[in-house]
């Protein structure tokens, strides 16, 4: 008999003892060949990716962390051996588990169906413009727009939690009210919105200003208030001080004029369930190594996939160690460590701006965020 979906103790849950969610590139191989790609993902297999017994393993050990929730990404974890088998294990363990399928020919309604029957709890697929055109340019691939609509609205018929995910850049920032729009309109629990890390792939692509971040913010916030589904911003950690500081003003308070000191994340940021207990957002605020980690399809350790450093190594080590004792991730978990205004911020605590971007930026990842608007002289207390 599967066991019930781990309960988590949002109160207590210690970011420097556990993740709260784990995503594990299963294969490397896609058949997509999509502009923006972190992993620069290759159509077949590496031959040295983890194995059954090993991807077995790394199951238990996830679930020994006390992590709640465990992704299958990629590539194309489609194209993982025995996806199913260990979609099934992670269930009957009481991991929650998501899976994120490129919209390929290996993408039918029979394999959607085959991902539900074997105890997914969640699959998210990739959204990144508001029309055909677009989208498909930016995924290089014709047809992949209309068959991703398609997709989510057979996953919604089966009663499968279904979310989108999608890269805000340049690209799209024109079309934000029509793309958002689309969005609202999708039978959806979930819209993860990515902010570009220039790593992979995505190295030849142009940055968003700082300003053009807290337009693409506004709009973002505005959704988020009136729409049933959970919203997610990644790699923009500084949303939550947006968020924060819209809720303060909202209340006829001026943000600068106060001491945040210690400050928890607003209830819109730390949502404990979606729509039908579907997953929810993490307690507090996550980053690079601080509540997240990634694992490469070869069992290499990362803070995140959009920071290529490595932590350590799966088959040499197991992961509880390698998160919590890693000198590389206890750094990312130390705000008393970030440089420039990040270093002097007064929501570093629960934003500490994007390490991954930082890093691709500077070489640094400990650097400021550097698409953030915030300016240390124009805060009271700070000059």
């Amino acid at each position: 008999m599967a066991a019930m979906p781990q309960k988590m103790d949002l109160a207590s849950f210690d970011f420097e003892q556990k993740p709260f969610l784990v995503c594990w590139e299963t294969t490397n191989a896609c058949d997509l060949a999509c502009l923006h790609c972190r992993a620069s993902a290759q159509s077949e297999p590496a031959p040295d990716e983890l194995n059954f017994e090993e991807s077995m393993r790394l199951v238990r050990e996830v679930h020994g962390m006390g992590t709640p929730i465990l992704v299958f990404t990629g590539g194309d974890p489609l194209k993982k051996k025995r996806l199913d088998d260990l979609i099934r294990y992670a269930k009957s363990l009481g991991l929650k588990t998501g899976a994120i399928p490129a919209v390929t020919p290996l993408l039918t309604e029979a394999r959607i169906l085959e991902l539900k029957e074997a105890g997914l709890h969640q699959i998210a697929f990739s959204l990144d413009a508001p029309n055909a055109a677009d989208h498909d340019a930016f995924r290089k691939t014709s047809g992949v727009f209309a068959k991703t609509l398609k997709s989510v609205k057979f996953a919604h018929s089966l009663g499968l939690a279904t979310q989108i995910n999608s890269l805000i850049n340049v690209h799209n920032t024109r079309q934000l009210d029509e793309f958002i729009a689309l969005v609202e309109s999708l039978p959806i629990v979930f819209w993860e919105v990515f902010f570009l890390v220039p790593v992979g792939r995505g190295a030849d692509l142009n940055l968003l200003s700082a300003e053009k971040f807290d337009e693409a913010f506004k709009k973002i916030y505005a959704l988020q208030k009136r729409v049933r589904f959970v919203i997610k911003v990644t790699e923009a950690q500084h949303y939550r001080k947006y968020v924060f500081e819209q809720k303060l003003i909202e209340q006829g308070i001026d943000p600068r004029a106060i001491d945040v000191g210690q400050i928890a994340l607003p209830e819109l940021l730390r949502r404990a369930e979606g729509p039908g207990g579907s997953i929810g957002l993490a307690p507090k605020g996550v980053n690079s190594g601080k509540g997240f980690m990634f694992i490469s399809s070869r069992g290499e350790v990362f803070p995140s996939g959009f920071l290529p450093l490595k932590a350590g190594d799966f088959r040499e080590s197991d992961l509880a160690a390698i998160y919590r004792n890693s000198p590389l991730m206890k750094e990312l978990r130390d705000p008393a460590l970030l440089k420039g205004k990040c270093g002097i911020c007064p929501y570093k605590d629960f934003c500490g701006g994007s390490r991954s971007r930082a890093y691709a930026v500077t070489g640094d990842y400990l650097a400021e965020e550097p698409c953030c608007s915030y300016q240390p002289l124009s805060r009271v207390g700070n000059h």
